[in-house]
């Protein structure tokens, strides 16, 4: 059969194949608007509450505050992009208050996180009894607002009134709170109190997702609990123990109630620019706002990089 024999062949069927009226297909078109309409009410106070006031900041920390020698005009704002910078990073107080947070983070931090594994861990265990007395009361101090803990060490804390001290005195010990040396180790007391038991949860949350099969494996093949926590179980909530040391992070960057509720009593050593946010609030008191802004920028831009910079390094361990 030649080629045109069998081209007229496959016409001719295709001639005679009943047709099925049917129209093809169109593609419908995704329509946008019920996905903005839920999601419309996020975007605007995303934007209203978080995006723009940023900008404002940034946007004031770039003008400078000019008064008249006498002070007998009102004080005029001035462009000048880096003179609040130069001037916040000259400045003794605020770069006291930036290393001051950064040792208060680089101490209190992996202190916290290890506290808060230890007990999401000891909680975990098959041996653990009263599990639920154990959450509550270690998640209790998180229920507290800030302000009303730092209130009651303060109490505690006291030089003329401190249940500590006045139960160390028989033996001759009296601590000192507010020394300048330890003042800062007086607020992370304070701070470790009332944020262990919220990294706790988040931890023991994380662990209560561990397939029963795998920490059965672990105990067939014969692992120590001690073994089993530390090979199995910690390996598996790193995730949770990282987005906790984030967390951690940026609010070590955002002290400021525990130290402006204790500087009444401390007898000076807890200063009006003791963190960054202490000192920015200070600067806003004094009329200066945009250097209050420079240092909240400086600040935001600080723990973006920090947290950045931890994500990346614990993003490798993953990878590896």
């Amino acid at each position: 059969m030649t080629d045109l024999a069998v081209a007229e062949r496959m016409a001719t069927t295709a001639d005679a194949a009943p047709s099925t009226g049917r129209a093809p297909r169109r593609r419908r078109s995704f329509d946008w608007r019920a996905p903005l309409l839920f999601l419309g009410p996020f975007f605007v106070l995303f934007l209203g509450m978080y995006i723009a006031p940023i900008v404002y900041a940034f946007i004031s920390s770039l003008f400078t505050v000019k008064r008249s020698g006498l002070g007998l005009t009102a004080p005029t704002q001035v462009f000048d992009p880096f003179a609040n910078y130069a001037h916040a990073f000259s400045d003794p107080d605020f770069t006291a208050s930036l290393g001051r947070v950064a040792l208060f983070g680089v101490v209190q931090v992996p202190l916290m996180l290890g506290l808060a594994l230890a007990l999401a861990l000891l909680i975990d265990s098959k041996s653990a009894r009263a599990k639920g007395f154990f959450r509550l009361s270690s998640f209790l101090p998180y229920a507290i607002p800030g302000v009303s803990a730092a209130l009651v060490w303060s109490f505690m804390y006291s030089t003329t009134s401190s249940p500590i001290n006045h139960l160390l005195e028989p033996l001759g010990i009296q601590l000192p709170f507010f020394d300048d040396g330890t003042v800062l180790w007086s607020v992370a007391n304070i701070v470790t109190w009332s944020w262990t038991g919220y990294n706790m949860i988040i931890i023991y949350a994380a662990l209560q997702s561990i397939p029963a099969e795998v920490l059965e494996a672990a105990k067939l093949d014969g692992a120590s609990a001690f073994r089993t926590a530390w090979s199995v179980k910690i390996p598996m909530v790193r995730s949770a123990i990282v987005l906790t040391a984030v967390f951690s992070i940026i609010g070590s960057a955002q002290l400021y109630n525990e130290p402006t509720v204790l500087q009444p009593i401390s007898g000076g050593s807890v200063s009006s620019t003791f963190t960054p946010i202490m000192s920015a609030q200070a600067a806003v008191g004094a009329g200066n706002y945009p250097y209050a802004a420079a240092q909240s920028v400086i600040l935001a831009v600080l723990v973006g990089v920090i947290s950045f910079v931890f994500f990346r390094l614990t993003s490798k361990g993953d990878k590896a």
